[in-house]
């Protein structure tokens, strides 16, 4: 006997929206969508909009379920899901799956990706013979290329970009509406026929185009001379890394004395010749972002002593462009220095006339090509410090940028509560600004030292260019309390034109609240914030801070003792002078075989010591950067200065890894004492102790003070979370006794991860301050 037949059962067919916002545009998230719904046999649509991507899909209840874990689990690399939202409902009847076209959204916004490295797929293209963008200086995909450089508005397609008057060929029409091709909608696609080209300006002949072009750079620069290089972000000013007379000339021309060259080399091998490098160096060079890595140079390198004079360290970069591959394909030379195209303290060349009035005096030759740069975007600079690993996402975990730039910016900093509209300045060094909209802080790339007027203007391009992007009117504009900072200015100007309201933020709370809001941290802290100058809440030039911090409020609770800086900025220049003042503080002689004293004859000092007993231009300071450079100087590392931080970065290499002695500072009465160590440290240079121990003894002896303060203040306040923020961080020797230190006794310590330790992320702590005060 036969059993019965079940029924066959009618599937029930569903429907769900989905909503996604994040790094979503530009990544090759449609075309995934797509492929991933095509496969699973679902029929709907996905487009982009201004507020994210746009999914509805019909299906099964169970194959849309795997979609949906597909969608986040799968997701292209180069994208970052930042919120993800799904509903189930009817079906819709759809009978296929499409991409529909994109919708702006009235007020609406999407974080935008950074420029991207060539990728892999990309990079074998171009060197294949039978494909058609064979040599191709612009070759890319959906996964690679430019992306922020050349965006006008949003959302992100061809019209709204740098590309928009470059019609596309037949055979890349084809590629770019084909949801099934690594091309489909990258906007920058192109080819030899409708796309760039390059091409080879002496003085005012264009020399040879294409392929010609870039085999007569090659020449020149193995001839010794220097060429003007068009980039991704701005024009590079390029010479022969291993030819001291090309090095030395651009540093001439370019009015840069000392301050290190970033280099370029062709691949991992060759950077192994010159540099030591660890697996996590490695990953950083060949990320997507492609950063300017900070390297220990091996003794045998064939770099100049020019390229980065009196360290140990150079900073090096992989080619990120198919244009830099070519430029290193058959050449004779194996490092080039591509530092930024402009004059020293000026900002990128971006445009092709700019370029030709602002460098002629600077480069010998000029490869130019006709895509343009909307904004313009200097290389990021990160070093490895190997910590802790990281519970911040999408960021690695050995990461410690210097300059957040190129491959990161517009990145956002995802900020724990939603917050108004904002607007924050910046400081005057290493200027970037920051906006907020939603739970989003976007700090823009690196503006540069807010001292001329082409810089301020390359500043309100960014604003503007920002604000339209991320479609922020402020509410509210936040910036440092020193009142004669152009950003400041700015604010001000601009807060009274438009009936804002200002708020002032001091400028070692905003160094505490930037890596607060990197890690989330809303509670009190103990913030320790050393720097160069920032603005006090007294008046006086503060730079050795202490602080019990939140993210609307401060107190000072301890400091480093003051001390004159008789002149301002001329102290600044010259460390002998700082030197002698913090002497005189201390009530110590002016030994005359100090090197320091030295520097000055004997009516200087006259003059030098009646400035100081009568508080003439004489602020007072508690500078850390400061102390650093008396400490070069009273060490005879350096008298004179003409970068920023370089006596301490030179007194920082010489440090003695091995040595076991310190100074000692002493702690009382709310203020860090320095004359114990000074006296210390002038008694072993009239001894004649090696400078490196000297170095090695300073810096673990500040470490041991800084360890003892926070004890302190740990044990009045109950709180056991540090903060470490401010350029002095960037000396890795301090750091990291530092931190062992203050993590052998029990504390949690934060360091940056995703912006900037020096001025570089002041703007994001601004940012974060003001919408807490904001908030109540």
């Amino acid at each position: 006997m036969g059993g019965l037949a079940h029924p066959k059962r009618k599937k029930i067919m569903q429907g769900v929206k989905v909503h996604i916002t994040g790094i979503v545009q530009g990544v090759g998230f449609r075309p995934f969508v797509y492929n991933l719904a095509t496969n699973l046999n679902l029929k709907g649509w996905v487009k982009n909009t201004s507020a994210g991507v746009e999914i509805e899909a019909d299906g099964e209840k169970d194959v849309l379920d795997s979609f949906l874990q597909k969608l986040r689990n799968d997701a292209p690399p180069l994208s970052r899901i930042d919120d993800f939202s799904a509903s189930f409902g009817p079906g819709n009847g759809f009978t296929q799956f499409d991409i529909i076209h994109s919708e702006s959204v009235d007020g609406a916004f999407q974080p935008i990706s950074p420029d991207v490295a060539i990728c892999d797929d990309c990079l074998r293209e171009l060197f294949d013979p039978n494909d058609r963008r064979y040599r191709y200086p612009f070759i890319n995909c959906t996964n690679c290329g430019p992306r922020f450089t050349i965006i006008q508005d949003i959302p992100y397609d061809r019209p709204f970009t740098t590309m928009a008057g470059f019609k596309l060929c037949p055979n890349c029409e084809r590629e770019y509406t084909d949801p099934t091709d690594r091309r489909f909608h990258a906007q920058p696609v192109a080819c030899p026929v409708c796309g760039p080209k390059i091409w080879l300006e002496v003085g005012v002949t264009r020399e040879s185009l294409n392929d010609d072009a870039m085999q007569e750079t090659q020449r020149l620069l193995a001839e010794g001379k220097i060429v003007a290089i068009k980039g991704l972000g701005g024009f590079h000013l390029a010479c022969d890394a291993t030819n001291s007379k090309a090095v030395t000339e651009l540093r001439n021309r370019k009015l840069r004395v000392d301050k290190p060259f970033a280099l370029m080399m062709p691949n991992l091998e060759t950077i192994e010749t010159h540099c030591f490098i660890s697996d996590a160096e490695k990953e950083l060079l060949t990320s997507p972002a492609r950063p300017i890595v900070l390297l220990k140079k091996k003794p045998e390198s064939t770099t100049v002593e020019e390229v980065s004079p009196k360290q140990d360290w150079l900073g090096v970069m992989l080619p990120y462009t198919p244009l830099h591959y070519l430029l290193f394909t058959n050449s004779l030379f194996t490092a080039l220095v591509m530092t930024s195209g402009n004059l020293s303290e000026e900002p990128i060349a971006t445009e092709n006339d700019e370029a030709r009035e602002r460098l002629t005096k600077l480069a010998d030759a000029f490869l130019m090509h006709d895509r343009d740069i909307h904004i313009r975007c200097d290389d990021s600079v990160v070093r490895v410090f190997d910590d802790r690993p990281l519970t911040i996402d999408h960021v690695p975990s050995s990461i410690y940028p210097i300059r957040r730039s190129r491959g990161y910016s517009p990145f956002p900093v995802k900020l724990p509560f939603e917050v108004p509209q904002l607007l924050a300045t910046g400081s005057e060094l290493k200027n970037t600004f920051c906006i907020t909209n939603g739970n989003y802080a976007f700090l823009s790339h690196h503006i540069g030292d807010m001292e001329n007027y082409e810089t301020l203007k390359s500043f309100e391009q960014g604003v503007e260019h920002f604000e339209r992007l991320f479609r922020v009117k402020p509410v509210a504009i936040a910036h440092d309390l020193h009142p004669n900072y152009l950003a400041t200015r700015y604010a001000i100007e601009r807060a009274e034109r438009e009936n804002l309201p200002m708020i002032s933020v001091q400028h070692h709370h905003a160094h505490i609240a930037a890596c607060m809001a990197e890690h989330g941290l809303t509670e009190s802290v103990i913030g320790v914030s050393f720097d160069g100058t920032g603005y006090g809440d007294d008046g006086a030039i503060w730079g050795g801070e202490f602080l019990v911090a939140d993210a609307k409020s401060h107190q000072r609770a301890t400091h480093l003792e003051y001390f004159p800086l008789p002149g301002g900025d001329a102290s600044i220049k010259k460390p002998a002078r700082t030197a002698l003042a913090l002497l005189w503080s201390l009530g110590l002689e002016w030994d005359e075989r100090l090197e320091a004293v030295k520097e000055f004859c004997a009516e200087d000092q006259v003059t030098l010591r009646v400035q100081l007993e009568k508080k003439i231009n004489a602020p007072m300071t508690s500078s850390m950067g400061r102390l650093f450079d008396a400490a070069a100087a009273l060490a005879g590392i350096r008298q004179k200065v003409n970068y920023e931080g370089q006596a301490a970065i030179e007194f920082e290499a010489m440090a003695d890894s091995a040595e076991t002695k310190i100074y000692p500072f002493g702690v009382e009465s709310g203020q860090v004492r320095v004359r114990g160590a000074i006296e210390a440290l002038i008694h072993d240079v009239m001894a004649g102790v090696p400078a490196s121990k000297i170095s090695a003894r300073f810096h673990y002896g500040l470490a041991e003070a800084v360890r003892e303060t926070v004890q302190k203040i740990g044990d009045e306040t109950s709180l056991r979370s540090v903060v470490l923020s401010g350029g002095v961080w960037q000396n890795i020797t301090l750091l990291r006794r530092t931190l062992s230190l203050l993590r052998n006794s029990g504390f949690e310590v934060y360091i940056h991860r995703e912006v900037p330790t020096n001025d570089g992320g002041l703007s994001l702590g601004q940012a974060f301050i003001a919408a807490s005060r904001l908030r109540g």
